[in-house]
């Protein structure tokens, strides 16, 4: 799935609400609602399920524990901003998982690590035998 028709589903399927911002800011932070809070129901989206399975297995505090994505974005000025910038970064975070992790290939050790680590265990040894109490 590219990357605009990602963002065109997102768009689709999400859910914003305006809400007023927080911090300090005069009569326009208590007057306007520019601040969004945008939810995103993974479990009931469109995404394929390859995607839903790893957006529900990310350890995030945006999800939920019934599987709904929350944004809050109130740094810019305008609501149609705020949209923007949370949407954006739901973008991003579905992107992040769109792409399967690789398989870890086991590898042995070399020949020369294995060398090294029991060079090291023997001269440990005679370091602490020589800690010992001489015997006669």
């Amino acid at each position: 799935m590219n990357r605009e028709a990602l963002a065109a589903l997102l768009a689709r399927e999400a859910e914003c609400t305006a809400v007023r911002a927080q911090g300090a800011g005069g009569q326009n932070v208590n007057k306007v609602s520019s601040a969004i809070h945008l939810r995103f129901d993974v479990p009931a989206s469109s995404l394929p399920p390859a995607h839903r399975a790893r957006l529900l297995a990310l350890n995030d505090q945006r999800l939920s524990s019934d599987g709904v994505i929350v944004i809050k974005a109130q740094e810019q000025r305008t609501q149609a901003r705020n949209r923007e910038d949370a949407l954006q970064r739901l973008l991003e975070l579905v992107a992040s998982v769109a792409t399967p992790p690789r398989k870890r290939i086991a590898t042995k050790p070399t020949f020369g690590s294995k060398q090294r680590r029991l060079e090291s265990k023997a001269r440990d040894g005679q370091i602490k035998a020589l800690r010992r109490r001489a015997i006669d």
